[in-house]
């Protein structure tokens, strides 16, 4: 879902020289990620209020304006740290609009989450459902796969959390420990232990 890593790492080089042409170019290849990023994560009742691309684009001036003080200590890699500026954006938004002192955003009608990719959802129930592959089982596995987004969503924040950055952003055990703060053997065992309650949840016969 990232953009390659030595890509980024040549426009990070270019964008060491502040031609804003250059931070441009390097900014623009995470917007559509990172849009994909905020709209698993809003919420479906404040969705209604505010879009995903609004949020991306507060993100990314405030990537503009503090791109020189990583590139001068880059202590992750660019893509981490660009989504670390996401969830705290997504964290004060949901703040905002669960506390304004308005009509509450929880008495409207919710809206659903936006679906995960194809490549996403095949690669996850593979994993969880062992089935040959027959008529019967590609039926059920497209049972599974629609069904898959709303059994995530029945995943405490923490489980669901580890899945979408496995599976749906494809990030590695290393890279998610780094994000979470975490030993990769303690990153590693909250994986494992969130698919043993996805699976749960999925297929509990």
């Amino acid at each position: 879902m990232w953009p390659n890593r030595d890509d980024t790492d040549r426009l990070l080089e270019d964008a060491k020289t502040g031609e804003p042409a250059a931070v441009d170019r390097l900014l623009g290849e995470f917007r559509e990620p990172l849009r994909r990023v905020i709209n698993l994560r809003l919420d479906p009742a404040i969705a209604r209020r505010v879009d995903a691309s609004d949020i991306v684009q507060d993100v990314l001036i405030e990537a503009n304006q503090r791109l020189v003080d990583y590139l001068k200590q880059p202590n992750m890699p660019f893509h981490l740290w660009l989504r670390h500026l996401a969830q705290d954006r997504i964290i004060d938004t949901h703040r905002r609009h669960r506390l304004a002192q308005r009509r509450s955003v929880d008495r409207e009608q919710a809206i659903a989450r936006p679906g995960w990719t194809d490549e996403s959802s095949v690669s996850l129930v593979a994993q969880l459902v062992n089935t040959e592959r027959t008529p019967a089982s590609e039926a059920i596995q497209h049972e599974l796969q629609r069904k898959l987004s709303t059994a995530i969503d029945q995943l405490d924040d923490a489980d669901r959390e580890i899945v979408l950055m496995r599976h749906h952003e494809a990030l590695s055990n290393q890279e998610v420990a780094k994000a979470l703060d975490l030993t990769e053997a303690a990153a590693s065992m909250r994986y494992l232990r969130a698919l043993r309650k996805l699976r749960e949840v999925l297929v509990p016969e």
